[in-house]
């Protein structure tokens, strides 16, 4: 047993003296406070690196190159780490007092909150309780600080702009512009910061630096759209010469004409096939019409249909020759024939609080409406047997217009955060369109053979266009003395057609470059539609006048050539299916072919779905 004890005792003791543990006690060294020598020996961490060899075999002067701290220490000048929270807390931890360099004093930045000792953060006030925790404590989302903070953060500033230290915002590109646009001037605080660094500036795709401020810029192929946004080039929308089609053909623009128009040789216009369009609008007399050349004026509403002068706003459905109007901040619709003549209004609608735009979906039969009162976009059929609230939680919604043959539904909203948006005909994928640079949108009228939405400004005096996806924007007629209070919009052939409130008249001009500009008639009180047969085209029609490019460039004649090629292809198959066919001796098993849609992207074919798809799934009962 005595002999089993030695054996046992005989490694210990070795490894005791290789160790240093043999003569005197055993050190533990504090991983924070020293440093572990290959011998076993603790020095103070402080004499790592320090130029001088305290350790026997001078491992602590070895790997001084790169000193290599942890993820919550604090790198010292001086070849040493410290705690993280040890850093601007007052005390010099480090010993050459690195650790206290270049902390802020937030006291001296206006308008900003120190995340603590340690931290040497200085936030801005405006990343206050905004529901991220920009402090490594959180401090700045503190339930206590974030009760007692008023007013909360808003309204909430979009990602082109930047919220001043009370809650307004400004375009971002204000920011650090050596002019102070908020009021506490927080927009030139912390100027020396990289804002790219931050949600890209703001900017959609690339972000420069500038040794004061930033700048967004565009790839190759795309261009700026106001201070952030980039977007695609397109010739024809940029140049825009035409009223119609536009292609391009070897690098030349070609104007055509759907097939309801025909092309004029001299002017290049796109005038409408069949009788005159007529101009539908509302006087303190009632409803007339006249041509839209300028002649056989018509009364079709003897008196106004709602209860006293006021705007109204009219939507008229071709098929049957019946419009539907209502006097703003009512809550009655009624409906007219435009047949024979005038008549009575019948009331389709009542009780629906304060209207402020009505539209009419020819496809699926259908009327929509805004209102003010209930902040609401509702649906109905055009007999008004029904109604359904389609989207609510609106902000002081302005208008609303209808493209049912790509299942569109569009609306304006005004108040503190003005927009145009997009949503299917049952109110889903709603899509932002245009969220900067309007103030009051009054009207919504569709460019039906461009695909183009246009939209009247009352806040800016102005008539601007987007496309169906919210790019391309232009500002088509800006005020010209008879744009003050715009009211009624609508878009035919090459012209825009507005009502102005203050001058109670209707004007024209190109719906391009805002030229050609004329004041149509007068006496006015808003609502006006233009009534033609192409104004509501059906599917087939549209597929009818879909634009082919002429294949007539390098590339095109490429594609020919693979055209041949895969023709060729094929009846070299269909010959040699014959021939093993009709061996005697082999039994061939037929397999089908088809073709298939073609894939090419200079063959533009829309996408047009099948009419039952669009048909809007409504649950229109009238509980």
């Amino acid at each position: 047993m005595r002999h089993l004890d030695g054996t046992l005792l005989m490694p210990f003791t070795i490894y005791c003296i290789v160790s240093g543990c043999v003569g005197h006690s055993v050190r533990v060294c504090q991983d924070r406070l020293h440093h572990r020598c290959s011998s076993g020996r603790c020095i103070p961490v402080v004499s790592v690196c320090d130029g001088r060899a305290d350790c026997q075999d001078g491992s602590d002067e070895l790997d001084c190159s790169v000193l290599r701290c942890k993820q919550d220490e604090f790198s010292c000048r001086g070849r040493r780490c410290v705690p993280l929270h040890s850093r601007c807390d007052g005390s010099d931890d480090c010993g050459d007092s690195s650790d206290e360099a270049s902390c802020q004093n937030c006291s001296s930045v206006a308008n900003s909150f120190p995340c603590g000792p340690g931290s040497g953060l200085c936030l801005p006030r405006t990343k206050l309780c905004d529901g991220r925790a920009d402090c490594p404590d959180g401090r700045d989302e503190g339930e206590g600080l974030c009760r007692s903070t008023t007013p909360p953060l808003s309204p909430m500033c979009s990602t082109s702009e930047f919220r001043c230290g009370d809650g307004q915002c400004v375009p971002l590109s204000w920011k650090c512009d050596r002019s102070s646009d908020c009021s506490d001037g927080s927009d030139e605080d912390n100027c020396d910061q990289d804002e790219c660094v931050v949600n890209n500036g703001g900017c959609s795709h690339q972000c420069v630096d500038l040794p004061l401020g930033f700048l967004c810029t565009c790839p190759v192929g795309m261009r700026l759209v106001g201070e952030n946004q980039c977007e695609e080039l397109d010739r024809c929308l940029d140049n825009d010469v035409c009223d119609q089609f536009c292609v391009q053909v070897e690098g030349n623009l070609t104007c055509s004409c759907s097939s309801s128009y025909q092309l004029s040789p001299d002017t290049g216009e796109c005038t409408a096939k069949g009788d005159a369009a007529q101009l539908v609008f509302v006087t303190s007399q009632g409803i007339r019409s006249i041509s839209a050349t300028g002649g056989a004026y018509k009364e079709l509403v003897s008196e106004g249909p709602g209860p006293g002068p006021g705007p109204q706003m009219v939507a008229a459905f071709t098929a049957n020759l019946t419009l539907y109007w209502a006097q703003q901040g009512h809550g009655s619709i009624y409906r007219v024939s435009m047949d024979g003549t005038p008549g009575d209004p019948m009331l389709v609608l009542k009780g629906l609080g304060a209207l402020s735009g009505v539209a009419v979906d020819w496809i699926h039969q259908q009327l929509y409406w805004v209102d003010t009162q209930t902040a609401s976009l509702n649906v109905g059929p055009l007999d008004g047997s029904a109604q359904r609230l389609l989207l609510g939680g609106l902000q002081n919604p302005t208008a609303v217009a209808v493209e049912p043959l790509q299942g569109f539904l569009f609306w304006a909203e005004s108040g503190g955060s003005p927009k145009i948006e997009r949503a299917s005909l049952v109110g889903r994928d709603r899509m932002a369109l245009v969220t900067s640079s309007i103030h009051n949108p009054v009207a919504l009228s569709l460019d039906m053979p461009r695909q183009l939405l246009y939209w009247a400004d009352q806040g800016m005096r102005t008539i601007s266009r987007v496309d169906l996806m919210g790019r391309h924007r232009k500002t088509v007629v800006e005020s010209n003395g008879y744009m003050d209070r715009p009211l009624g919009l609508a878009v035919f052939e090459g012209l825009v057609y507005w009502s102005d409130d203050v001058t109670q008249s209707i004007c024209s001009a190109d719906k391009r470059n805002g030229g050609r500009f004329r004041v149509f008639l007068r006496n006015s009180l808003g609502g006006l539609v233009i009534v033609h047969p192409v104004l509501q085209p059906n599917k087939i029609a549209v597929l009818q006048d879909a634009p082919v490019p002429m294949l007539t460039d390098p590339t095109s004649a490429g594609i020919l050539c693979l055209i041949l090629f895969l023709s060729m292809l094929l009846v070299a198959i269909a010959v040699w299916w014959w021939r093993e066919e009709f061996k005697p001796s082999r039994n061939i098993t037929l397999q089908s072919f088809s073709h298939k849609e073609s894939r090419d992207p200079l063959i533009q074919v829309p996408h047009i779905r099948n009419v039952k798809e669009m048909l809007p799934k409504l649950d229109l009962d009238s509980d």
